[in-house]
């Protein structure tokens, strides 16, 4: 069976695609739902068995690996990777018999770069920052700084992760000053009180 294209993207025959919003060169694979208003950008890969509700928005660039769901009220930036079956909510407080309007329900967000391990569960109303880096089976019910990388449930920070996916040195002396290489690709970054930032 030969997949369809539309405005240079691929659509497989087995996929279903409700939307007009979908960027140039995007692949989406066979069982996958993309609904009517869902807007995902260019040169994405949308893999199996992924559902994309009307609302939701996906950057460019971004992986969606097989089995994830991604609801109203969640924003993937660019460059983003979603792991095998993660889990994305909107409501904290769900209940079959209750039916919320669309603004009801919570946003979240996770930002460029940002790595969301296999399994892992990201509770709505929390943020994934820039290039963080969430490993697998992980609950996160918190935000998560940016180049952070958590593990465990729930969540907590085991160290800090360099935009090529390199765990960074812990800096001998902590403190507002200190500074860390990466030793795979040698940017350099500044811990801070307030997380850590890349000297440019």
């Amino acid at each position: 069976m030969e997949g369809k294209e539309k405005l240079g993207s691929f659509f497989h025959p087995l996929a279903l695609v409700d939307t007009d919003q979908i960027g140039e060169g995007t692949r989406v694979w066979a069982f996958a739902h993309v609904m009517s208003g869902a807007h995902v950008g260019a040169g994405c890969n949308i893999c199996e068995h992924v559902f994309i509700e009307g609302g939701a928005r996906v950057g460019n660039n971004v992986v969606v690996k097989n089995g994830v769901s991604i609801w109203v009220g969640v924003t993937v930036e660019d460059n983003a990777f979603l792991g095998p079956h993660c889990v994305l909510t909107n409501d904290p407080n769900p209940r079959a018999y209750i039916k919320k309007p669309t603004e009801a329900f919570v946003s979240t967000l996770i930002r460029e770069g940002a790595t969301i391990g296999a399994g892992a569960i990201i509770v709505c109303g929390t943020t994934i920052g820039r290039h963080a880096f969430v490993g697998a089976g992980t609950v996160v019910i918190r935000s998560v700084p940016d180049y952070a990388l958590v593990v465990g449930n729930p969540a907590r920070q085991i160290g800090w992760m360099c935009y090529c996916a390199t765990k960074l040195p812990v800096p001998v002396t902590p403190g507002a000053d200190s500074k860390c290489i990466c030793e795979h690709c040698g940017r350099t970054f500044q811990y801070s009180a307030t997380g850590l930032q890349e000297i440019l």
